[in-house]
């Protein structure tokens, strides 16, 4: 049968195409889905901030009249003119063990890149950094997180087949949470303080993180802005975000390293209990009852904390604040039974990122790969 391929023009096939992820891994142990409704607001040009330099398509796959797969298109003009590029990006891409299917899907994101003057194509990426980048490719049995998107091993196979190169590898570490910190920590963390007149900033009420939620954003602009398509976050999508993710953090399991002189933000770490499991019982539903296992899983106990964010200013990187970071941090995971920590993606040559590590009982368990093709 042929496959028809159809852009997305509404927002009853905009919610077809963020439902096909779910239906697509439906039993899967290892897929973790995301929300329908925070999806769709990712998705939609009315909601999402980073449509003030963003263009989107999105087309859907059917088969027999039933829809087989998916992929958006997205240019980002602001990464295009940080990295010198003409890259369209490729993204929210799922679809059936069938060379047919993944064939027309990239033919129809290519043909709209082209037509837009783009003379490449980089993939899976989304709008900014806080979206899902990078296609799964070793790790297959593994749990994946709630920053992270599952791919089933022949992914890789069909983009390969359709003359997609490796463009960059994301490593993801599972760490051991040590009983003690590493006495090595703890020296480097007092020796730092005393240096460079650091200090340890953690809260007690939500009303006390929102002075500083702008600066944590402004930071991960700052550490963020050398690696790979970055795109940094305007002020708008700062307010979206800080709307977004500051209710639901966990203020014990933040940890942020201030200047004492001025209360600037050198450091973050923002870290959360894993609610992969909860994503799972909730089916991409907040509604009726998928709150409940979210908020179970966000204040309960559980084996597992996720690293979502660690940070630090480019003047302060390789002088130990990310030791002071966990000096404060593995007493409390190991207060609340946390068992092993996730890294989330961990560009493969950010070595100041993965060296971290080392005084670390850990192991690499997933790898993600972003692709690129250059179009004629």
């Amino acid at each position: 049968m042929a496959i028809k391929i159809a852009e997305v023009t509404d927002k009853s096939s905009l919610k077809k195409f963020v439902a096909f992820n779910i239906q697509l891994y439906a039993g899967n142990p290892y897929h973790v889905p995301g929300l329908i409704e925070d999806e769709l607001m990712t998705l939609r040009k009315d909601k999402n901030p980073a449509f003030d330099f963003c263009e989107s398509v999105y087309f859907l796959a059917y088969k027999e009249d039933k829809i087989v797969g998916r992929i958006a298109g997205i240019i980002n003009r602001k990464a295009n003119e940080r990295w010198n590029q003409q890259y369209a990006r490729f993204g929210f891409v799922d679809f059936i063990d069938d060379e047919e299917v993944s064939a027309a899907l990239f033919e129809a994101v290519e043909q709209w890149a082209r037509g837009k003057g783009m003379n490449g194509i980089q993939g899976p990426l989304g709008f900014t950094d806080l979206d899902h980048e990078g296609l799964l490719i070793w790790g297959f049995d593994q749990l994946g997180t709630m920053a992270t998107s599952y791919s089933f091993p022949y992914y890789k196979e069909h983009l390969e087949k359709l003359g997609y190169v490796k463009d960059q590898d994301w490593n993801e570490f599972q760490i051991q949470v040590p009983k003690e910190t590493p006495e090595k920590y703890k020296r480097i963390s007092e020796i730092v303080m005393k240096k460079y007149g650091l200090a340890i900033k953690k809260f007690k009420g939500t009303k006390d993180v929102w002075p500083y939620a702008h600066k944590i954003f402004e930071l991960w602009n700052e550490a963020y802005r050398p690696l790979y398509g970055y795109s940094e976050l305007s002020e708008k999508q700062i307010n979206y975000y800080v709307k977004m993710y500051i209710p639901m953090l966990r203020l014990d399991l933040i940890t942020l390293i201030v200047r004492e002189s001025d209360d600037q933000v050198v450091g973050i770490g923002i870290t959360l209990p894993s609610l992969s499991k909860a994503l799972q019982k909730a089916k991409g539903h907040l509604f009726p009852f998928g709150w409940i296992h979210l908020l179970k899983a966000l204040y309960g106990k559980g084996k597992i904390v996720d690293l979502y964010i660690i940070g630090v200013s480019p003047e302060y990187q390789n002088k130990g604040v990310n030791a002071l970071m966990f000096y404060d941090l593995v007493p409390i995971f190991n207060r609340y039974g946390f068992i092993y920590a996730e890294s989330n993606p961990e560009l493969e040559l950010n070595q100041k990122v993965q060296s971290q590590w080392e005084y670390f009982d850990m192991k690499r368990h997933k790898i993600r790969r972003a692709y690129i093709k250059h179009l004629k």
